[in-house]
């Protein structure tokens, strides 16, 4: 393999291009090899140019919890049960009023949601 491609930061469309096509050349180097070397590093400045030009928003906080539900088989009555009541969890999946800091340690201890989704302001429903 080549290792001919200077490394250098990624500012432009161009230069991500460029950095595509070099970790498609690159991409079954042997570990260990200066060509694997290489391809970590392309891979960290990918990646860090796809964060700062396409981010992504943290998901709505109601979305966030009615998806842990649905995964683990949860319903809304145990939602209120570890919120303190069936009527609060009903105004936070409506989009109705945000958790309280006691709310968000709840859900992130018991169910492991990041505390920085749930503290994000309810969104107005659609």
């Amino acid at each position: 393999m080549q290792t001919t491609y200077a490394i250098k930061p990624i500012k432009t469309e161009a230069d991500y291009e460029a950095a595509m096509e070099q970790l498609e050349k690159l991409w079954d180097a042997k570990p260990g090899t200066p060509e694997a070397d290489q391809l970590e590093v392309l891979g960290i400045l990918i990646d860090q140019y796809e964060a700062q030009q396409f981010p992504i928003a943290a998901p709505d906080a109601v979305e966030a919890v009615l998806f842990y539900m649905e995964q683990n088989g949860l319903d809304r009555a145990e939602l209120g049960k570890l919120l303190g009541s069936r009527s609060r969890a009903s105004e936070f999946l409506n989009h109705k009023t945000s958790l309280s800091l006691t709310q968000i340690r709840k859900l992130n201890e018991a169910w492991n949601i990041p505390a920085d989704v749930l503290i994000q302001p309810v969104r107005e429903s659609a």
